[in-house]
């Protein structure tokens, strides 16, 4: 028995990666009775004579779409215009990228292409986003053709790619490993749903760590947050809900809660507070599913 790496999945074969070596595998029918599904990105004992996947390894976190599961981190790309900068569209992937436990990372492009007026509005959102703890890099259009130097983000790690449409994903894919040729705007994100793609998902290498080859998030509804765990997905709001009164709070209506005190004292910033409310009420009014 091995232990390695699922790197690749297509029609029923799996790819795992053991030391330097590559192994097809299939997975046991057992499998199918317990209703698991091995996914790229898993850890798995396999046996290598027979060529089958025997165990899968519990993940530390996992994606529908696209399918990659044990994900480090999710880089954000947002473009400053065209399309342009969108902090509610921005907040959506921040609080379902964290709601799984990978790390995010904020890219903004296209910081060349904007007007110094509109460009000191973004960076007003920028520090707000600096300031609650995540890490933004600004990207001028030439930069975002060569991204050898933006490679240490990507060492040790298993990332995946998310945003809106337009915004240069794909590209950024492409110069981080010329050899993928993915088609650029190949996502649609009109009312947040990605067009569906029957393209298997693979990591690539790329700046010493692994990349998952298909722009990430294809969906963008909250499904799988409740809304008593939302205050979770929003650090700022998450490092203060234990000072509210009420245990359950919602950090609306309800009186003595420390978020909203916050929100008064300018320690959290309008905007984001707002995009809370907005996801809040989103997840309420949800019909549930039977």
């Amino acid at each position: 028995m091995a232990a390695g790496r699922i790197i690749k999945a297509i029609s029923g074969f799996y790819y795992v990666k053991c030391g330097d070596e590559i192994v097809e595998c299939r997975s046991r029918g057992v499998f199918r009775k317990k209703k698991i599904t091995p996914l790229v990105g898993d850890f798995v004992e396999f046996d290598k004579d027979e060529a089958y996947i025997l165990e899968v390894k519990p993940r530390q976190n996992s994606l529908i779409r696209p399918p990659v599961a044990n994900i480090d981190q999710a880089i954000i790309v947002s473009s400053a215009i065209m399309p342009d900068f969108n902090p509610l569209l921005l907040d959506r992937f921040l609080v379902l990228i964290e709601s799984k436990g990978i790390r995010p990372i904020i890219f903004v492009t296209k910081k060349d292409l904007i007007p110094d007026a509109q460009w000191k509005d973004i960076m007003n959102y920028l520090k707000t986003y600096k300031k609650t703890g995540y890490t933004v890099e600004l990207l001028t259009t030439r930069q975002s053709e060569d991204m050898t130097y933006l490679h240490h983000y990507l060492s040790d790690n298993v990332s995946v790619i998310a945003g809106q449409s337009g915004v240069g994903k794909s590209s950024f894919l492409n110069a981080i490993n010329p050899d993928l040729e993915l088609k650029t705007d190949d996502i649609s994100m009109s009312l947040g749903r990605g067009k569906h793609t029957t393209r298997h998902v693979e990591l690539v290498e790329a700046g010493n760590g692994l990349v998952a080859d298909t722009p990430g998030f294809s969906s963008l509804n909250f499904d799988g947050i409740d809304a008593a765990d939302l205050d979770e997905c929003l650090p700022e709001i998450r490092s203060r809900k234990h000072d509210c009164k009420f245990r359950g709070c919602f950090h609306h209506k309800e009186p003595k809660c420390a978020v909203k005190n916050a929100v008064e004292q300018g320690e959290i910033s309008s905007f984001r507070y707002k995009h809370y409310l907005t996801f809040l009420n989103e997840i309420k009014e949800r019909k549930p599913r039977y």
